[in-house]
């Protein structure tokens, strides 16, 4: 779907490796369509898991990635490019500019803040002081952000602006690679952490008592967050509410504890939810909506539900 309308049977028919009587068409379905489609289900698999990990470590059905400051480290990051140097920046002797700038640089803040994170972990023996301390990090950095843009040009801040509405569209094809091989390091490490979610999320003495490296499995769940997050963050922009969201539907879906469907269903789900917000974003044909004018219309519903059936 999207702004040219082509008819099913041309799109069935290059999917399969077929030609179409019009050119074009092979062009968007396989160099724009379907790259955004993959695009979409790596991310909606990477958010998800994040926040399913996030949920359950800390024992709050409202954790997510963006809770910890890991988004708002990517944030940070293009924020200084678009900002503060105009869209380049060199190190090294070698500079980079555009789209190349931005991904490197909403990586980089990414990775930064969850560095402080483990760093933190390894202080902070306290689930809950870890997760205020996040909270904290992120006014801290939306702080420093507002200063940017204070200082910063008109050109700069549309930029800025335009990058924070997060999309689907803006992975190459030839980058599709290293974004769902690392999503699929973070996704394998996330999977490896199941049987120790499981025994966690009886408490924190039980497991102790089994012998479970409470910091070790904490430090490695940050670091699985934080790649799943950085990567999609760098890649689609700040995207809001999958990785909120997407764990309580797989809830509502399998309705049970157990990570060892938990995980997969909630990978799968988010992969689903992605699509269909990537559908919604192209449903009006004149125009292509933002990616995060969409997320919420599924996400606050879910939200909503999850906080008024836990009222008691």
């Amino acid at each position: 779907m999207g702004s040219v309308n082509i008819p099913p049977g041309e799109v069935v028919n290059i999917l399969t490796g077929g030609s179409s009587t019009v050119p074009i068409y092979e062009f968007i379905i396989l160099d724009s369509r379907l790259p955004q489609a993959i695009t979409a289900i790596i991310a909606g698999a990477g958010l998800s898991a994040s926040g399913l990990l996030l949920q359950t470590a800390f024992h709050n059905p409202l954790a997510s990635p963006s809770l910890l400051g890991i988004s708002s480290g990517a944030s940070l990051g293009v924020a200084i490019v678009t900002l503060l140097t105009g869209g380049t920046i060199a190190a090294a002797g070698l500079s980079a500019g555009g789209y190349i700038a931005i991904m490197t640089a909403a990586f980089a803040g990414s990775m930064g803040v969850m560095a402080l994170l483990l760093l933190l972990s390894n202080l902070l023996k306290n689930d809950l002081m870890l997760l205020i301390t996040g909270v904290l990090l992120g006014y801290l950095v939306s702080s420093v952000i507002t200063l940017l843009n204070y200082q910063a040009t008109a050109d700069g801040i549309q930029s800025y602006v335009m990058w924070g509405m997060g999309t689907f569209s803006s992975v190459p094809p030839g980058h599709l690679a290293i974004f769902g091989g690392v999503t699929a390091l973070g996704l394998a490490t996330a999977i490896l952490l199941v049987k120790p979610l499981n025994i966690i999320q009886l408490g924190s003495s039980y497991a102790r008592n089994l012998g479970i490296n409470l910091n070790y499995v904490r430090n490695l769940l940050l670091a699985s967050t934080g790649i799943l997050t950085a990567v999609v963050t760098a890649y689609c922009g700040p995207v809001s509410f999958i990785g909120l969201a997407v764990p309580h539907i797989a809830r509502l879906i399998f309705p049970t504890g157990d990570h060892r469907v938990l995980m997969p269903a909630t990978i799968l789900t988010g992969c689903a939810v992605a699509l269909l917000c990537n559908i919604l974003c192209v449903l009006p044909s004149a125009s292509v909506l933002p990616l995060n004018s969409v997320t919420p219309l599924i996400g606050v519903p879910v939200i909503i539900f999850v906080i008024l059936s836990r009222r008691k």
